[in-house]
């Protein structure tokens, strides 16, 4: 299971950084003007509907119910199965398609109300939303896919999957003197890639477990209980987006300055999350479905107290780091140019605020999946839809006295109510119980973060008094320094506080491997 998260984590660590290289390079090609704008509009149709129905709600229903049906039926029935949600979802898909594209301009209407008294936006918004509207039928392809693979423990190709955006996106940028306008070129790069991902993940997909074929429409058993998940997983996913529009639309109302410290912040905290808390659930909702399938709950609730486990670990270094150095940080990574130290100061605050519910937001995926493998995806909603109203309401409450911080608070503190709530309702239905292992792993990751932090804090007294005030790259040396340092700290402590742990258990698994094989009595 380790091998597996690392190899999504490494995965979705480099769709990050070739997503930061494809934004710097949007910047430079389509600047902030109206073209950027009308693109930015024909982006975000596909992508809240991909997040609503194709990867979130999708693969929450589709993961475990094929999982299960391929454990306790074989390969045929399984087959089957994605056959008949495959042709369902191209024949919706379908209809989506040709309403979005024939209503485009009422569509961009509702979504850019801003752009109807500008005739040359609103109208190049319509040409390149019906250009980037078909990769959400892609998309969907490759988030099926995805689950098939999942579900037999292929995670590399689904991963790897959004890194072929970032750059057909590069590429088509590159060659924008050839197309009408750098809308068009970024336009045509994002259904390119659509393209590309099909071909990867359904190249993957036919060697591993074969493509899904139309098949007649028949709602027999397994299609309808997994429609029945389906239903809450996307009125999950759609209270999820609801909450990310009143995000924007309060945030507008802030002074200048605010939505770039949200955004500079959120994408720091969105690190850790992609790629050790999303990792981590990607992994473990296939294996607990599996076990859980062939009888063995305690195995997957051991599996899942490990994935936390696991999770906490790679964590820890996050939430001390953003909690102690947020101006530090800001100040390293995005100070160059108009970036001023007050606004470095302003997006710090900010990332400490979202880094007190840094822990919800990297285990949330690990702990529903308790209710996900057992095909309830309507108890997590119900935790979610809370958690959005707790939210929304604080926003509201602290926008004034904290501005943008506030935000970012009130975000931590749905993330700690959604959490909170999907452990409660786990541990009453009797899919949690007392872990002692994990608590004891949670008590030494507490010692660990403490003496990581005193680290830090002894580190920075002395990188300070080592670099000259208006030294050249200060910034960045210091950081560089502190990393190093924390890094050594952590790495210490955790091998002091988990080492004889793991030395028993690797010892313990030793020698089972290296133990004769008694063949069984003869019947």
């Amino acid at each position: 299971m380790l091998g597996r998260i690392a190899t999504v984590g490494g995965l979705t660590l480099l769709s990050r950084v070739t997503g930061f290289l494809r934004d710097i390079m949007l910047a430079a090609v389509l600047g902030a003007g109206p073209v950027a704008d009308a693109f930015f509009v024909a982006l975000r149709l596909p992508n809240h509907f991909r997040a609503i129905f194709a990867e979130g709600a999708f693969n929450a229903a589709f993961v475990p119910a094929y999982a299960r049906i391929l454990k306790q039926g074989g390969p045929d029935p399984a087959r089957l199965f994605a056959d008949r949600v495959f042709t369902m979802l191209m024949a919706a898909e379908a209809v989506l398609l040709v309403l979005a594209l024939v209503f485009t301009p009422a569509v961009i209407g509702l979504l850019a109300p801003g752009f109807s008294g500008d005739a040359g936006r609103f109208g190049l918004a319509v040409d390149l939303t019906r250009i980037t509207f078909p990769y959400l039928v892609l998309v969907s392809l490759v988030t099926l896919y995805g689950g098939m693979l999942n579900a037999v423990q292929r995670f590399a190709a689904p991963a790897a999957a959004p890194i072929l955006l970032n750059l057909s996106m590069m590429a088509t940028l590159a060659l924008a003197a050839f197309f009408p306008t750098a809308g068009h070129a970024a336009a045509w790069g994002v259904l390119i890639a659509g393209v590309l991902e099909v071909v990867l993940v359904g190249a993957d997909a036919a060697r591993r477990t074969g493509l899904p074929r139309f098949a007649g429409f028949s709602l027999d058993e397994d299609v309808r209980k997994f429609f029945r998940a389906l239903g809450p997983a996307t009125v999950g996913s759609a209270g999820l987006q609801i909450a990310l529009f009143a995000d924007t639309i309060i945030a507008s109302f802030l002074p200048a300055g605010a939505l770039s410290a949200l955004y500079y912040a959120d994408r720091l905290n969105q690190l850790p999350i992609g790629v050790i808390g999303i990792a981590v659930g990607t992994v473990i909702l296939p294996e607990m479905a599996s076990r859980i399938a062939s009888g063995d709950a305690a195995g997957a609730r051991d599996a899942q107290s490990r994935a936390m486990e696991l999770t906490l670990l790679l964590s820890v270094p996050c939430l001390v780091a953003f909690l102690l150095l947020p101006d530090l940080i800001m100040l390293a990574l995005f100070s160059r140019g108009a970036f001023t130290a007050a606004d470095a100061a302003a997006a710090g605050a900010t990332l400490k605020a979202y880094t007190v519910g840094l822990l919800p937001f990297v285990l949330i995926r690990s702990v529903t999946a308790t209710f996900l493998a057992r095909g309830d995806t309507a108890t997590p909603v119900k935790a979610l839809l809370a958690s959005v109203v707790v939210n929304v309401g604080l926003k509201i409450a602290l926008m004034g006295p904290l501005a943008q911080v506030g935000l970012a608070l009130a975000t931590s503190v749905g993330a700690w109510v959604n959490f909170l709530l999907v452990v409660w309702f786990a541990w009453r239905a009797g899919h949690l119980g007392r872990d002692p292992r994990l608590m004891r792993s949670v008590a030494r990751l507490a010692v660990a973060a403490a003496v990581l932090a005193f680290a830090l804090m002894a580190g920075d007294r002395f990188v300070a008094a080592m670099l000259e005030p208006g030294q050249r790259w200060r910034h960045e040396l210091s950081l560089a320094a502190l990393a190093l340092i924390g890094a050594v700290a952590y790495a210490v402590a955790i091998a002091a506080l988990f080492g004889r742990q793991w030395l028993r258990g690797l010892a313990r698994r030793r020698k089972a491997a290296a133990a004769p094989v008694v063949p069984s009595d003869p019947v």
